[in-house]
Order: C-alpha cells, then sequence, then structure tokens
C-alpha cells in the first residue's frame, strides 16, 4: 500500500493508514521491509483495539500513538496535518480514557481494599496464607485493568472464574499445612492469576502478539517500581520503629502484623498506576538495566559452567546448588523477555543483541546439566513433588531458551527477523500458564497433598 498526499487526513481506515505508510517512507527513509513490519504492528493494534469497541478513526489514533518507538514521528505526523483531532491525541499526548479524572481515587480505593483484605487474611488464615495471598490482591488489580481498559464483559468473566477456581481449590484442596504440594500451589498460583491479569492489561487482546509484550513490558517496569517502593517504605518503617523505640513505645509488632502487610498489598496497585502514568520515563530505563544485567549474568553462567568442569560431581549431590540454577535459568528468561520488550525490533543487530545470544546459548547448556543430574536424582532416590514440579519448569525453560537461541543466531546474521524472537516468547506465555494450573490443581492429588 502506497501513502497518500499530504493534507486532511483521508476517510477510510486504509486511506489513513496509507497515507501514515506514505510520511514514514519518505521522512524516515527506512526499507520497505522494515514500513511493512511496521505497518503489519499497527494493524494488529488497531484490530486489538477495534475488538475492544472503539470505531476505525479512534482505533487508527490511539494505535498511532502506542507504536512506542515511533511516537516521534507520529508528533511529526501530527504537526503536519492541520485536522484537530489529530493535534488533541497525539500532540497534547491525551489519555485513552480522558473523561475519567478519578483514576488515582479509583486505584488508591482498590489498594486500600487489597491491603485490608490482605490484613484479615493474615490474622485469620495463620500459617495458610501464603497461598492466598495472590487473591487478596490481584484480583483488584485485575478489576483496576478491565476499568481502565474496558475489557469486554464476556472476557472479563470468563478471565475473572480463574480466580474463583483459584481460590475454590487453593480452599478446599486438603493440603498436609507445611507440605511440599501446598508451598508449591503457594508459589505457582500467583504466576497463573498474574497471566490471567495479562488478560485484562490487554483489554481481552490476549491473541494479539503486540499486546502481550506490552504486557511483558509493563511486568518487568511494574517489578522496578514496587521494588523501589519496598525499598523506600522498609527504610521509612525501620526509622520509624526505631524512632518510637527511642521515645519508650514498641511498634514493631503493629508495623509486622497491620501496617508492613497492607502497605505491601496495597503497593501492587500504586505500582501499577505508577507505570501507567509514567509509562514514557520508566520506559528509557529498560533498555539501560538490560544491558547492565545481560553481561554481567552471562559472565556468572561462564563461571558457573567452569566450576562444573572443575568439579563435574557437584552438580550431581547438591540438590541446593540445583534449586539455585533453575532460579538462574528464571532470571535468564526475565532478562532475555525484557529485553526483547525494551528493543526496537526496526533496528539492526549490534554486539549487544550478540551478548544475548551468549546469555541464551550458555543458559541452555547449564539447564542440560541441572537437568540431567535431576532425572539422575529422580532415578537413584525416586521421585517427589518438589523434584516433578522443578524438573517440568526446567523443560520448559529448556525448550523456551533453546529456539530463542536458534531465532537469535538467525537474526545476528542477518537470516531472521526480530518480531520471530518476539512472536516466540509472548507465544510461550499461555504455556507457562498452563503449568502453573497443572501444578496448583494437579500436584495435590498426584501426590496425595503431601
Amino acid at each position: 500500500m502506497t501513502g497518500g498526499t499530504d493534507g486532511a487526513v483521508p476517510s477510510g481506515l486504509d486511506g489513513q493508514v496509507g497515507q501514515w505508510r506514505g510520511y514514514m517512507e519518505r521522512r524516515r527513509r527506512i526499507a520497505r521491509d522494515e514500513v511493512d513490519e511496521l505497518e503489519a504492528h499497527l494493524r494488529d493494534s488497531i484490530d486489538a483495539l477495534g475488538a475492544r469497541g472503539l470505531d476505525d478513526d479512534e482505533a487508527f489514533l490511539v494505535a498511532i500513538k502506542r507504536m512506542g518507538s515511533t511516537d516521534a514521528v507520529a508528533r511529526e505526523f501530527a504537526r503536519e496535518h492541520s485536522d484537530r483531532l489529530w493535534k488533541q491525541l497525539v500532540l497534547d499526548a491525551a489519555p485513552e480514557h480522558s473523561g475519567r479524572h478519578h483514576e488515582s481515587v479509583v486505584v488508591l480505593a482498590l489498594g486500600a481494599s487489597a491491603g485490608v483484605a490482605t490484613c484479615i487474611g493474615v490474622h485469620l488464615l495463620g500459617d495458610a496464607v501464603p497461598r492466598f495471598l495472590a487473591l487478596f490482591v490481584l484480583p483488584l488489580l485485575a478489576a483496576y485493568f478491565g476499568w481502565k481498559r474496558g475489557t469486554p464483559a464476556r472476557v472479563a468473566l470468563l478471565s475473572g472464574t480463574v480466580f474463583a477456581v483459584a481460590a475454590v481449590v487453593l480452599a478446599v484442596y486438603p493440603f498436609v499445612r507445611g507440605g511440599s504440594t501446598e508451598a508449591l500451589a503457594a508459589m505457582h498460583a500467583p504466576v497463573l492469576l498474574w497471566l490471567v491479569v495479562g488478560v485484562f492489561y490487554t483489554g481481552g487482546a490476549w491473541r494479539s502478539s503486540p499486546r502481550r509484550m506490552d504486557f511483558v513490558r509493563f511486568t518487568g517496569e511494574f517489578v522496578i517500581y514496587y521494588a523501589l517502593i519496598a525499598l523506600g517504605g522498609g527504610v521509612v518503617c525501620a526509622l520509624t520503629i526505631n524512632s518510637f523505640h527511642a521515645i519508650g513505645i514498641d511498634a514493631e509488632a503493629f508495623f509486622q502484623d497491620w501496617l508492613i502487610p497492607g502497605c505491601a498489598a496495597g503497593a501492587v496497585l500504586v505500582a501499577a498506576w505508577l507505570v501507567e502514568a509514567k509509562q514514557d520515563v520508566i520506559e528509557n530505563m529498560a533498555p539501560v538495566l538490560t544491558r547492565i544485567f545481560t553481561p554481567v549474568t552471562l559472565t556468572m553462567l561462564i563461571a558457573v559452567l567452569a566450576a562444573f568442569g572443575v568439579h563435574p560431581g557437584l552438580i550431581g549431590v547438591d540438590r541446593d546448588l540445583l534449586v539455585l540454577m533453575a532460579g538462574v535459568l528464571v532470571l535468564v528468561m526475565g532478562l532475555l523477555l525484557y529485553a526483547i520488550s525494551a528493543r526496537d525490533p526496526r533496528r539492526r543487530p549490534d554486539l549487544f543483541d550478540g551478548l544475548q545470544v551468549a546469555l541464551v546459548v550458555a543458559a541452555v547448556v547449564v539447564d542440560l546439566i541441572v537437568l540431567l543430574a535431576m532425572v539422575t536424582r529422580t532415578a537413584e532416590f525416586g521421585t517427589s513433588p518438589n523434584k516433578a514440579a522443578a524438573l517440568g519448569l526446567n523443560l520448559l525453560l529448556l525448550v523456551s531458551l533453546s529456539w530463542s537461541a536458534w531465532l537469535g543466531i538467525g537474526f545476528v546474521r542477518g537470516r531472521r527477523r526480530f518480531d520471530e524472537l518476539e512472536k516466540w516468547q509472548t507465544a510461550m506465555l499461555p504455556v507457562y500458564a498452563v503449568w502453573a494450573a497443572v501444578v496448583v490443581a494437579g500436584f495435590g492429588w498426584l501426590f496425595a497433598f503431601s
């Protein structure tokens, strides 16, 4: 499709996309195949927005504003077109739901509700509370995104059913208190429910690869914001407790039993809101963080492989080391996802992409060693809930990392497009959700709730 002439925005979606495409080709002088890729991304976003009830004009304008790395081009495009709606939506950067002036009130109300629910749950459920913590917070976070994104009622109902089923399973299953299956359910339930939150975050457009990647990007930015809030809150709490202690008042029990659990839960809503409100600022942090931690993690993995070479029997006998290596592999996967979400897909391969590929290849080698050790230990000592969960997780990581390495090598060598790697990673997200659901709902039965 070729671009239209400069002037008033043409009627019809194809005409508007054609004008945008022509502008991109003339002003950026990028290759035609790159423009084709951008147009495909734009049309996917338009389709997703149309499914949420926006008409063609609205969907086109919002999709253009969401182009992220091409936002500056969108602004230039708006300046050269006299249409008032263009200037209002693009130049003024008005939010998608400009009529909702009380978003902060909604967030604070939901955050307070999450805090109160968590505090009550902590005191009513006692030792059983860890497996319910996600249910005190994540349904409210899903409600926030459902309200903000206008998630269709049918999608919200189907997705919300997962929260209800998870609550029933976690409440009804006769887990042995402190047993392995209870701990595994407590660890995997948040993973499953977080991905359900992703359905609300995408406005129901979960099948869209770009929208899934938006959620991945949000997840990374959320972790950054929540960590900053937690660090700051921890310092404030410590200073306050010591101040009260200096004047003879013991406030530590109140902080530990009520204030800290409630604030930790409420901060989930606040961090999510801050990411939404300050997205342009925090997105600039993503490339910096990935460029710092990718070479550091690669160096660590190389050192680990060297240690395994010097002491080949170590990995097979140390269970804690196997658990630690599984955590390192999860970290590598997180770094890979975050790096993909932060990268401009139009940029050609560079040294950092080569480092990423090396990181993933090293992670695949480590994963193979860990899997071999796990299989050996299982054959020698028998299976258990923890071994089965760790084995399943490492198999998933091996599949994901191996194909990512293959696609990454192809991209660095100029034989594959970057969006293939992005689509592969987003395609794996439902697989992680299914595995988490299997652990939560199935491991209890498989291992007699031990």
